[in-house]
This record gives C-alpha cells, structure tokens and sequence, in this order.
C-alpha cells in the first residue's frame, strides 16, 4: 500500500466554496486537487493500492481509497466536486469515525496527529533538507507526508520529526507537492531509479 497524507493549510473545511476559484477563495484546494490526481491516476487508468489523507485546516481528512473509487476523473474541477461532497456530509461523520461520501471519498473530523497515529507503514517527511530520495532504499508501505504551497507549521515539524523514519527530498529543486508525489511514486515504480 502507497499512502500519502498531504496537509491543507488554507483549505476549506465545509462546502461552502466555489468550484470557479479553487485556487483563491477555496484556499489553493487546486494544490490539493493535483495532488489526488498524481497519486491515483495513470495515463489510462488508475493505481491499486494507493490512499490519499487529505487533512484540511487540521480538522477535517478526506480519505480517498482508490480501490474503492467511482466517479473521479483527474480533472481538477471534478476532484473538487467530490471533495465538496465529502465535506457537506462530514456531519454525519461522529467524532474520528469516518462517512463516505460517495464510492472511495470517506470524510472524517480528524486532524493530522490522530490520522498520522492511525496509519501503517513507513512514515516518510518529504522535505527540501531531507536526504536525497535517490540514496534510500524503496521502504515498506509508505506513507509520504507533504505539505501544500506552505511550509510545515512549527507544530507539524515537531510532531513528525516524533514519528517520520525518514525525512527525504525528491530531487535538488523545490518542486510542487503534486510533482513531489509523482516523483515519489516513479521512485516506487523503478525500485529505487535502479530499474525501468
């Protein structure tokens, strides 16, 4: 299983939000939108065993599983009508039980600590001062953390320097977090860059 959490920092928690300005008034949900896009789909599909958290304002994680996902194409308007939907039914969501929303979209009123407590595998921080992505070994079931447009919160850098095995960087620029995740899942795909 490929996981990764990306953390929202602006993003919406409700669904009040116009999906005609996702990248102002939605509190850059585009970035997070892409992010979805890059971790489940292929040119002409979609990836198995693949989990996207996405945590909103610490408050509130959407779960999209893509083994259970229906109705999503990679475009960012239609990713950000699922997500609206997932948060007009976070209601029905009670206390860190999760709703879906619709196939494969769950909605939960967690924060990053409780969802990074409720997860499996090899916590990797993707971070510009991590070590080179290039010079590790492809870990077990991973669960990249990212974050947004925005640096980690002085919070978020305590709480997972705590928990992350490795803090990684995927390349020697600063890319965008949906460019990092592609990158990251090449490096899975290719066993370390060492086979294509």
């Amino acid at each position: 299983m490929r996981q990764f959490v990306v953390l929202g920092h602006d993003a919406p928690t409700d669904s009040d939000f116009s999906l005609d300005d996702l990248a102002g008034s939605a509190g850059r949900l585009d970035v997070l939108c892409r992010c979805v896009s890059s971790a489940l789909f292929l040119s002409h599909g979609i990836r198995e065993g693949v989990q996207v958290h996405l945590v909103l304002g610490d408050e509130v994680t959407v779960r999209v599983d893509a083994a259970e996902l229906q109705y999503m194409s990679p475009d960012e308007r239609n990713i950000a009508g699922l997500l609206k939907k997932a948060l007009e039914a976070k209601d029905r969501a009670i206390g860190h039980r999760e709703v879906e929303s619709t196939p494969g979209i769950h909605v939960s009123t967690r924060g990053f600590e409780p969802v990074l407590d409720s997860l499996d595998g090899t916590v990797v921080e993707l971070h510009e001062d991590g070590t080179p992505l290039a010079d590790l070994e492809p870990p077990e079931d991973p669960v990249f953390v990212l974050s947004d447009h925005e640096n980690f919160t002085d919070e978020e850098a305590t709480l997972l320097a705590e928990r992350s095995d490795q803090r990684v960087r995927v390349g020697p620029e600063v890319l965008h977090a949906d460019h990092t995740v592609t990158v990251a899942h090449n490096y899975l795909d290719t066993d370390g860059f060492t086979d294509y």
